[in-house]
């Protein structure tokens, strides 16, 4: 991919980003008629190849030492950010905890946490039990888009500096494409979501694609889109305008801050 960053190139135009990489996607809805969601095999997870599958709709989704199969379900799972309203009690335990979230401090200790099995299915978009598609070669592919300003991760730390839950996935321009979730610590990951809603809010983020539903995802206010609706969708949103995410592009927020106007605070 060359020098081509997200920072770098804030105004490519949709058309270049689905055009990015060496390979020709086919059309979810005329290859895959029956919403069955597997549109296509094989290929790589270059930098430029993932933006350009992302670009189009389409995510990566397979276990260690099988082929590549890229995803375009029928229904699609989305959050609107300005929709999403949190529950009485994690508006609590906000207030109650002296907590805190960041943007991009630890992409490689959350991607790898979300790597590890776990027993309660909140924290992943996929069925659980199904939990070895985070392996060696998905890190490494994203943690080359975190480097190029793509990928982010959300960390929620305790009051003695540990991280106790976090999410990561990847941000063009106005859409991000959530990938997994953890937590260490009771609803540290729904903080590290409500942290991602009000990042996206102020950040001119219109949607948030979740990919499958699952029963947590739907208790956090997510809902389904027919897929042709979520792919015109997806056109504009690649093409729209948003605030940049860096490393040090904002400043740490206490979670005691999530419910106020405006929490995230740019870093001067």
């Amino acid at each position: 991919m060359g020098n081509f960053t997200q920072q770098n190139n804030k105004h490519i135009t949709p058309e270049t980003l689905k055009s990015l990489g060496r390979y020709d996607f086919p059309d979810p809805i005329s290859i895959d008629p029956d919403g069955i969601g597997i549109v296509a095999m094989g290929g790589d997870l270059a930098p430029e190849t993932l933006i350009s599958a992302y670009a189009q709709g389409l995510f990566p989704w397979f276990n260690e030492d099988e082929p590549i199969a890229w995803w375009c379900p029928e229904p699609r799972c989305v959050i609107v950010p300005s929709a999403y309203q949190p529950s009485k009690s994690l508006r609590k335990q906000a207030n109650r905890e002296r907590w805190q979230v960041t943007l991009n401090q630890a992409f490689d200790d959350v991607i790898h946490a979300c790597s590890l099995p776990r027993s309660d299915g909140l924290n992943d978009n996929h069925p659980e039990g199904e939990h070895t598609w985070i392996h060696d070669e998905m890190i490494e592919a994203y943690t080359k888009l975190h480097a190029q300003g793509f990928a982010h991760s959300i960390e929620v730390w305790d009051e003695a500096g540990q991280l106790i839950g976090g999410l990561y996935g990847l941000k063009i321009n106005g859409i991000y494409f959530g990938e997994s979730m953890f937590h260490r610590a009771s609803n540290a990951s729904k903080l590290a979501f409500w942290g991602l809603m009000r990042l996206c809010e102020q950040s001119d983020v219109a949607l948030v694609d979740c990919q499958l539903p699952n029963d947590h995802l739907m208790s956090l206010g997510a809902t389904t889109l027919p897929r042709a609706d979520f792919l015109t969708q997806l056109d504009n949103l690649i093409g729209s305008q948003s605030v940049p995410w860096q490393k040090h592009s904002h400043k740490p927020l206490a979670v005691s801050l999530l419910d106020s106007e405006s929490p995230w605070q740019l870093e001067l």
